[in-house]
């Protein structure tokens, strides 16, 4: 496990609320991730996981709170600011993998950097370095369309990699990955962790999956469970 470092964490959320109508779905969650951390999200259905990490990842926006990644206030951002910040500092994956049909697993991964201006042989070298380091190097000049869903969802992280993002958040990123697969991305994400000291939340309902993590958050009617 990775200790709690004694600084400030890379990411904090405070007293973070969010409503769909009437529906109160976040009630005031209060969250601190250190950098280097493997956390998993676990929770019933409708506890407010998924909710709260697009919140955390800028994709939603909450009704009150607030929200620091690497103590930068997030939602001050707006609009092209916040995309360039999100697109440098914050990686997805998520359960559909949402690859590109049009383009190879190399260009897949390419996307996000060559968007944030990254040159093109650099972004390359470092997609083909990722694309190795998750063993699908052999098949990054193939499209989504004939790869398996384990390669494209290690594809899928090489993408979320491509530009050293702080933290990545995963929804439910095994759900449609098979026992075996599954286990072999959630291990994937501790040698990531110990190759590049990459941060990680993952939202997961796999319990078995979730206690491989460092710390195991629950969320329980919109709060975190104490």
């Amino acid at each position: 496990m990775i200790p709690a470092a004694a600084s400030h964490p890379i990411l904090s959320a405070r007293n973070i609320h969010k409503y769909y109508g009437a529906l109160h779905v976040l009630k005031g969650v209060d969250l601190d991730i250190h950098a280097g951390e493997i956390v998993s999200m676990v929770g019933p259905s409708g506890s407010g996981k998924s909710t709260l990490l697009h919140i955390l990842g800028t994709l939603d926006e909450p009704a009150e709170g607030e929200i620091r990644l690497k103590n930068r206030e997030l939602h001050s951002l707006k609009g092209k600011s916040l995309a360039a910040f999100r697109n440098r500092h914050i990686g997805f994956v998520f359960q559909f993998h949402h690859l590109l049909p049009e383009f190879t697993a190399l260009e897949n991964v390419c996307i996000p950097a060559w968007i944030s201006g990254g040159r093109k042989s650099a972004t390359e070298a470092r997609a083909r370095e990722l694309l190795e380091t998750l063993g699908v190097d052999h098949r990054m000049e193939h499209k989504p369309s004939a790869l398996s869903g384990g390669e494209q969802q290690r594809v899928a992280v090489c993408r979320a990699l491509i530009n050293a993002p702080d933290i990545i958040f995963a929804d439910e990123p095994t759900g449609n990955l098979d026992s075996a697969n599954a286990r072999e991305l959630h291990q994937l994400f501790f040698e990531l962790r110990k190759k590049f000291n990459q941060t990680f939340l993952v939202v997961t309902h796999n319990e078995a999956l979730a206690e491989m993590s460092d710390r195991v958050v629950r969320m329980v009617d919109g709060k975190v469970q104490v």
